[in-house]
């Protein structure tokens, strides 16, 4: 039986209620969320919610019965908040009440306030780990409803370390080193990584990025709650880029005994005013122990925006972020994306999938995001063929 639930209609009415005074598209950057002091300091509030609805068909198993269920839920609560000097630090920490965990928290200084030149940023905290294009861009600032399959079978996430950030107008740099837990208190172990990006071309409206990023990840055995001893492991899988189901298509089960985890990422990014392309090639290579088989995993993905209203994606600190509407409807994006991933090696036969999405964006406000895809997903894993549909509807308001 699918479950079928109603969503609550107040969260659309506040997303759409800043459209509806003279200040729809305009004149609203100043939210009193924050305050700047004399010396320029900025102490504010940030918040994000997100609200989703998913509908699944073509998804009948061998037995007639139905291998998803419809869902309408909140997808995020966050709410955090900051303190930054431009050129000087900047800090925060933000929470998602609604997955019940940490997001970034962090504090970071500039050395140019430190040596009286620019050496890049120092950061030290819980933050995203280097490899991963999709992955290491905000939530709030998705192209797409969720994350291409090999961002989710393979991306590391935030853990507990320090960073350092260069960055000159043709390329820039990130490298990093991971030593702690994450703040929900899982994964031990180090990772180190880093992330090359060369921008030949960067000005507004006019960007091509070419990036490189890698790490290695050296987990650790862990303790849980009960006392019990679980040695390092990992497990890739893949939602069908729809977040509000827990079912995976492809999914190798735990692989026990990892001794080092290895990424790598090649990244390209061209826009041109109103289109853009985006892709992206990603692997994974696990190293076991006590003789289990070690494990090879890929994937990529590559996707087409076009703005029909003349915006172009904004692009700065070697990422993308969210459309600015210039008029007073806002602004309308249209998308397209195919990605696939491969989690079949040898013995372990995690499956195999590959996603076709349709997207369109609408940016009603600089904080009012509307987001629609249909994705129709191909996927085969130790012999069952399951091709299902999903339609999904975001309601998004941020500041």
């Amino acid at each position: 039986m699918r479950k079928l639930a109603t969503g609550p209609l107040a969260a659309f009415a506040v997303a759409i209620a800043p459209a509806s005074g003279p200040a729809a598209a305009y004149g609203i950057d100043d939210w009193p969320t924050h305050v700047v002091f004399a010396d320029g300091a900025d102490l504010g509030l940030s918040a994000q919610y997100q609200f989703d609805t998913n509908r699944f068909s073509d998804d009948r198993l061998p037995d007639g019965s139905h291998r998803f269920d419809d869902e309408s839920a909140n997808r995020r609560k966050e709410l955090g908040f900051y303190l930054r000097k431009k050129g000087v630090y900047d800090l925060g920490t933000v929470y998602d009440f609604w997955n019940k965990q940490w997001l970034d928290t962090y504090a970071r200084v500039q050395s140019q306030a430190l040596f009286g030149a620019d050496y890049g940023a120092f950061r030290i905290g819980y933050t995203k780990t280097p490899v991963g294009f999709e992955g290491v861009t905000s939530s709030r600032a998705t192209s797409f409803l969720e994350t291409a399959l090999p961002i989710q079978a393979f991306y590391e996430n935030r853990r507990t370390g320090i960073d350092w950030a260069f960055e000159r107008p043709r390329y820039r740099v990130d490298l990093g080193y991971y030593f702690g837990q994450d703040l929900q208190g899982d994964n031990d172990g180090t990772t180190v990584g880093g992330r090359v990006a060369v921008t030949p071309v960067k000005a507004a409206g006019q960007v091509l990025h070419l990036g490189v990023s890698a790490s290695r990840e050296s987990p650790d055995a862990s303790t849980d709650g009960q006392g019990r001893r679980n040695r390092p492991s990992i497990r890739p899988r893949a939602r069908p880029e729809a977040a509000l189901t827990p079912v995976r298509l492809v999914d190798t089960g735990t692989l026990g005994d990892v001794d080092t985890i290895d990424r790598l990422g090649l990244e390209a990014l061209w826009i041109d005013g109103p289109w853009s392309l985006q892709g992206e090639v990603l692997t994974l290579a696990v190293e076991r122990s006590r003789g289990l088989p070690d494990f090879r995993g890929h994937g990529y993905y590559v996707f087409g925006s076009w703005i029909a209203t003349g915006e172009s994606r904004p692009y700065s600190g070697g990422n993308s972020g969210n459309v600015k509407p210039k008029g007073r409807w806002g602004a309308l994006e249209w998308l397209l994306r195919y990605s696939a991933v491969d989690l079949d090696d040898g013995a372990i036969r995690g499956g195999r999938q590959h996603d076709w999405t349709l997207g369109a964006n609408w940016y009603l406000t600089p904080y009012v995001k509307f987001q629609a895809n249909y994705v129709k997903a191909a996927s085969r894993r130790q012999g069952l063929d399951l091709d299902p549909a999903v339609f999904q509807l975001r309601a998004q308001v941020f500041f």
